[in-house]
């Protein structure tokens, strides 16, 4: 295993108080192609424990793609993925929960015909250690095992504020509601990394307000890093500690909210042209 030189970085707090500690996961010159196009152009950045990542940038600016290369969907033609201070190389999907990456999708996955309780236990599936045959008899190690998953998705139902829903089928919750169960699957694996594709995409105000109360409290209470795309720039500069800035393909931004907020190509890029 190959441990990366740029792993260790000083732990800094934020003004709420929140510590935010060495490099995660590092994106070094990655370059996506499919076929002739170029979805992704030499981008670098990094990701820090314990911190709320954005990624922004116009639709079709390639930030989709890159959070897929970010949770080893993707495998880039060119540059490197580290992650927890080692290089990481192509990975099948029970490989990427198993290293602690968790997701959301921007159209919503889940089993609709299903309650929302077994809907978030399955999120619990990489913690599920017994076989087939000890689960359909439910006795000794996999009776225990059941009972602590099911103990854990229930705290993640508390948390979410969704009590009321825990047998209700999620294909007959309203939309902002799916969302909020979405968001429990993922976070019953217990990542180390979550990543967000448009936790606030079709959601209302009220919604939109929950939602980030609810990332918030993930980052906060869990001390869960969160990688975050998001088009709704009020949410974004309200949640996220630093953002990058994606524009068809390359990295134009990378820094705070407020530094993202004042870079001139971001403004004219995607915010609107400066006046300058």
């Amino acid at each position: 295993m190959t441990v990366s030189q740029d792993a260790a970085v000083q732990e800094t707090i934020t003004p709420d108080g929140r510590t935010i500690g060495g490099v995660l996961m590092e994106m070094r010159n990655i370059t996506l192609r499919f076929g002739g196009v170029v979805a992704i152009e030499d981008i670098s950045f990094d990701i820090r424990q314990g911190e709320i990542r954005a990624i922004i940038g116009p639709n079709g600016a390639g930030k989709s793609s890159m959070l897929n290369v970010i949770n080893g969907f993707y495998h880039p033609q060119d540059g490197e993925v580290w992650y927890k201070g080692a290089i990481r190389g192509p990975m099948r999907p029970h490989q990427i929960a198993a290293q602690g990456i968790a997701r959301t999708f921007q159209n919503i996955a889940l089993f609709h015909g299903m309650s929302t309780l077994d809907n978030i236990m399955t999120g619990r599936l990489t913690h599920m250690k017994t076989g087939m045959l000890s689960q359909s008899v439910w006795f000794g190690r996999a009776q225990r095992e059941e009972t602590e998953n099911r103990a854990f998705a229930e705290r993640i139902i508390d948390f979410l504020e969704i009590q009321s829903i825990r047998k209700t089928p999620v294909g007959r919750l309203p939309y902002g509601l799916q969302k909020r169960v979405e968001l429990g699957r993922a976070l019953a694996a217990e990542p180390s990394l979550l990543l967000l594709d448009e936790p606030m995409a079709g959601m209302n105000v009220e919604e939109k307000e929950d939602m980030s109360r609810f990332i918030l409290d993930v980052n906060d209470e869990f001390g869960t890093t969160i990688a975050l795309i998001e088009h709704d720039m009020g949410v974004v500069m309200d949640l996220a500690d630093r953002v990058v800035v994606m524009d068809y393909g390359r990295k134009i931004g990378d820094g705070s909210p407020e530094e993202v907020r004042n870079n001139k190509a971001v403004i004219d890029a995607y915010l609107g042209v400066s006046s300058d």
